[in-house]
This record gives C-alpha cells, sequence and structure tokens, in this order.
C-alpha cells in the first residue's frame, strides 16, 4: 500500500479523480437542486408537469454534463425528502406524499436510462471489460423483471415497491460504471462537500431538535405519517405488539440503544434517533457510515472522526458493523496482504453470519426470526413466488404474532430480513442479483489488491458487509443509501480503471505504429 502518496493520487487510482476545483463543485450542486427542490411545487401544481419536467431535466444532465450524474443521483437520494419536508405544508393529502417521495427514483432511473441507451448505440465506453459486466447485469435486470411479473398479478402495488428497492442499486452501479467507463468523473470534491453537510444537519438535529423540526417543518411531514398510520391500523396495531403508546412526535423517535436487548444490562436506555435529511434514521446511518470511512479513504481523517458519533446518535447495528468490518480489512490488508485479508475476512463474516443467527433465535430477534421464514419458504417453494410476495409489505405483516414466532422460531413467511425476502420472493433465483453484487465487489477488491487504495477496498470489501447485513436487515440491501452507495461507489471505481486501461492502449498504439513505420 502506497502509504506515502497523497490523498489526490489516492483519490485518482480508485477511481474518483482527484479534488475538483469549486467552479465544479458549485454548478454540481446547484444543478442537484435544481433537479428535485422544487418537485412538491410542480407537483401540487400539476403531477403531469412535475413528471414532464424531471424527465427532462434527467436527460438534459446526461447529454450535457454526464460526469457530474452518479454525484447528482447521490444527491437526490439523500435530500429530496428534506425539500419534500420543507415544503409539506403545500402538500394535499399523504398520497401526494408518497408519490413525490418516489421521483429520486424517476430522476436516478431516466439518466441510467438514457445513459443505457446512449451504451447501446456506441456513445458510451464499449470495451470488452464493459460490455460482459453489462451483459450480466441485463441478465439480472431481466430475472428480476420475470419475477416481477409473476408477483405483479398478484399484489401490485408491492410487487412495484420490491422492483424498484431491487433495480435502483442495480441503476446506480451501471449508471456510475458507464459513466466513468467514458469521461474523467472528478466526484471527490463533491462527496466531501456532501458528506460535509450531511454532518452538519446530522449533529444541528442532535443537538437542536426543535429547532430542526421547526426549519424544515418536520411536523407537518411526520403529521402525514401518523395520519397514514392511523387510517392504516398500522399504528394500532404496533401499539399492540409492542405496548408502547406514543404521546407525541419525540415519542416515536425515541428507540431502544441499537434495537437489541443484549444492552439492556449495560443501563443504556431509550436514545432519541436522529433522521438526517433523507428522513430515515437507518438509510441516514448507512449513509454516515460511506461517507465517515471514504472521508478517511480520500485523506480526510479528522472530518471522518467528527462523523462516527452520529452512528451513535442513528443507532444502527448495520452500519456500525460496516465501518468495523471496512476498518479491519484496511487494517489486516497492511499487515496480511490482500489476498490473506480477504479469506480471513470471509471466514470472519461466516463467523459473525452463524453467532447472530444462533444468538437471535436464543433471544427471538424478529430479523432472524425473518430470516427463518425465508429460508423456510424457499424449502416450501425453490423456485419463488414472485416480488412482493411476502416481506414487510404484505398484507399479513402487521398480524404476526411475534410471541408466537418467538416459540417457533420462524415466522410465517419472510419479514425483516431482505436475504429472506429476496429467496421467498425469488427462490434461487435470487443468487444472480446477490452473485452480480458479489463479483462485482471482488472485482473491486482485485484493484484494491494490486493498488492499495483505500477507496477500491472499501467499495470492495463494504458491498460484501453490506450483503451480509442483508440477512438481518431489509434496509441493507432495499434502502439506497446502503447498498445503492456502496455500488455506486463501486461502478465509479472499476470505471475509472477501465478507462485508463482504455487511454494507455490507446496512447501506445501511434507508438507502435510510429516505430513500424520507421522500422520499414
Amino acid at each position: 500500500m502506497s502509504g506515502g502518496d497523497s490523498p489526490q493520487l489516492h483519490a485518482v487510482q480508485a477511481g474518483i479523480a482527484g479534488p475538483s476545483p469549486l467552479r465544479e463543485v458549485i454548478p454540481t450542486l446547484c444543478i442537484a437542486i435544481a433537479t428535485i427542490g422544487f418537485v412538491p411545487v410542480l407537483h401540487v401544481a400539476s403531477p403531469v408537469l412535475s413528471l414532464t419536467v424531471e424527465v427532462l431535466i434527467a436527460i438534459a444532465i446526461i447529454v450535457t454534463v454526464p460526469t457530474y450524474a452518479p454525484a447528482i443521483a447521490i444527491f437526490v437520494l439523500f435530500f429530496q425528502n428534506l425539500f419534500v419536508s420543507i415544503l409539506s405544508p403545500l402538500v394535499p393529502a399523504p398520497s401526494d406524499l408518497d408519490f413525490i417521495k418516489g421521483y429520486n427514483f424517476l430522476v436516478c432511473s431516466v439518466m441510467w436510462l438514457t445513459t443505457f441507451g446512449l451504451y447501446v448505440f456506441g456513445q458510451r465506453n464499449r470495451s470488452a471489460e464493459v460490455n460482459q459486466i453489462m451483459r450480466w447485469g441485463v441478465v439480472t435486470l431481466a430475472v428480476v423483471a420475470l419475477y416481477f411479473a409473476i408477483g405483479f398479478v398478484q399484489d401490485g402495488q408491492a410487487a412495484t415497491v420490491y422492483l424498484r428497492n431491487i433495480v435502483l442499486p442495480l441503476f446506480l452501479f451501471q449508471l456510475s460504471l458507464l459513466t466513468a467507463a467514458t469521461y474523467e468523473v472528478r466526484a471527490t470534491s463533491f462527496l466531501v462537500t456532501l458528506a460535509v453537510i450531511l454532518i452538519i444537519c446530522g449533529y444541528v438535529e442532535f443537538a437542536f431538535r426543535d429547532f430542526w423540526l421547526a426549519i424544515t417543518n418536520g411536523y407537518t411531514f411526520w403529521g402525514f405519517d401518523e395520519l397514514k398510520a392511523t387510517r392504516s391500523g398500522v399504528w394500532e396495531a404496533e401499539m399492540r405488539a409492542t405496548g408502547n403508546v406514543p404521546v407525541d412526535l419525540k415519542d416515536r423517535f425515541s428507540f431502544d440503544f441499537l434495537n437489541t436487548p443484549l444492552l439492556e444490562g449495560f443501563g443504556l436506555s431509550k436514545i432519541l434517533r436522529i433522521h438526517g435529511p433523507n428522513m430515515h434514521p437507518i438509510s441516514f446511518g448507512y449513509g454516515i457510515a460511506f461517507f465517515g470511512l471514504f472521508l478517511f479513504s480520500v485523506g480526510r481523517p479528522f472530518l471522518a472522526f467528527v462523523a462516527l458519533p452520529l452512528l451513535i446518535f442513528c443507532s444502527v447495528k448495520g452500519a456500525l458493523i460496516v465501518v468495523v468490518f471496512v476498518a479491519a480489512a484496511w487494517m489486516a490488508t497492511r499487515l496480511l496482504g490482500a489476498m490473506v485479508t480477504l479469506l480471513l475476512g470471509f471466514v470472519a463474516l461466516t463467523v459473525f453470519a452463524v453467532a447472530a443467527i444462533r444468538v437471535g433465535l436464543q433471544i427471538g430477534d424478529y430479523h432472524v426470526l425473518g430470516l427463518m421464514g425465508g429460508l423456510n419458504g424457499f424449502l416450501e417453494k425453490p423456485f419463488g413466488r414472485g416480488l412482493g410476495v411476502g416481506g414487510n409489505l404484505s398484507e399479513g405483516y402487521f398480524s404476526i404474532d411475534w410471541s408466537a414466532a418467538q416459540q417457533a422460531g420462524t415466522t410465517e413467511g419472510a419479514v425483516e430480513s431482505a436475504i429472506g425476502v429476496l429467496i421467498y420472493q425469488m427462490g434461487i433465483a435470487a443468487l444472480v442479483p446477490l452473485g452480480f453484487y458479489f463479483a462485482m465487489a471482488l472485482r473491486a477488491w482485485r484493484l484494491y489488491a494490486s493498488s492499495g487504495y483505500l477507496t477500491q477496498g472499501l467499495a470492495g470489501f463494504g458491498v460484501m458487509v453490506v450483503l451480509l447485513n442483508g440477512m438481518f436487515q431489509e434496509e441493507a440491501l432495499f434502502a439506497p443509501p446502503a447498498l445503492g452507495l456502496m455500488l455506486s461507489l463501486t461502478g465509479l471505481v472499476i470505471g475509472s480503471q477501465i478507462r485508463m486501461q482504455t487511454v494507455v492502449v490507446q496512447s501506445a498504439e501511434p507508438a507502435s505504429l510510429t516505430h513500424y513505420q520507421a522500422a520499414t
């Protein structure tokens, strides 16, 4: 590992070219804000107008400033809900709010589709390596689409939501891959700026909760959520199951530390979770974990350590696990080498998974019970049932008798576990998307093994750890700031490496031709 090299060189070799000047950060930020900031107003004025405008903006980004696309995609995933919350007094009903929350998926999907179309017509890098990766990606999309069609006839809404959750990480990966393989993507300074903004938002929310709720119109935003939960019976079912009756909004934010009974003996009481600008504590926790590790990898250790306490305030076990395993992998690589570290990492992840399952069954952890439900469902129907059949969106989720499930050591159907839900819905075909993600992680790790640059190691091992977390969390694979963010980085580092190899080959060809002409 080249410990003496500059952070800028590390970033270049990692696939996100060295810090871009301020004149690139500001335009990217302005375009990102313009992309998603006014959606609530446009939607209230006319849903057709807002859809049309967002589609045209997404296409324009790819056509005019394609190198900004991966960064803009990450921005809209984190900050869309902040703009929605601020403008929520303009929103007439909960159904409108839910629809508006889907615009970030629309923007990312249109940017991906436009980029994919340009790739098909030869306007993006079509080297043998890129073509091979894209072929496997298309196969993955085709398999997921097949199971979406099967599930749609049974529960269209749930199937659509799970389709979005599964394909968005793949869209982000391919968008980043094709962009970085074709152009020099200078995203480091923008991602550092984004990280600083997220850190500031997190600390402001933690230290000045009332002020944060006031300036973001949080009471109105969460009021829609309360209204929806009340009408659907979700709250009543949750209160019957837990015995907790929230009095105000802060009661809803109060949470057992790390959501585990294993820490009860240490005197750790409930914590008031922070939700961040994306208004979701688990997604925000994964985002902080990613940016903390990314900041360290590009030579900003102070900022990285400033970010880490926010993981405690988010109280997200999965995000903490990502930080611990990736940091351990970095250190082990220095001592043992990348390949030995990878093998030991597989062992460590396996031991952790087995131990977590065993302890989870002993304490009746509902994530593990949901995983067992998925495994049992897989054994019953190894070829799956279709997307949307089972999972947290199923009709029977809020009627689960958790006491009976703890006695039985499993739930009826798969819940609270992304891996459990995938194998329940897709059966053995779930290995297609999971295998694709794992293969791309290995590819990034091989780059890290040859270069020693930390960002490549983060991309490779980070994806592997998030896949492990998918056994015990739905959000690990289905929340974009978790798997989606890691795969976006993976696409950047792989694509950039392919582009640099292409440049080297192209620059060598004229020299070879000149030498041949001189010899003849």
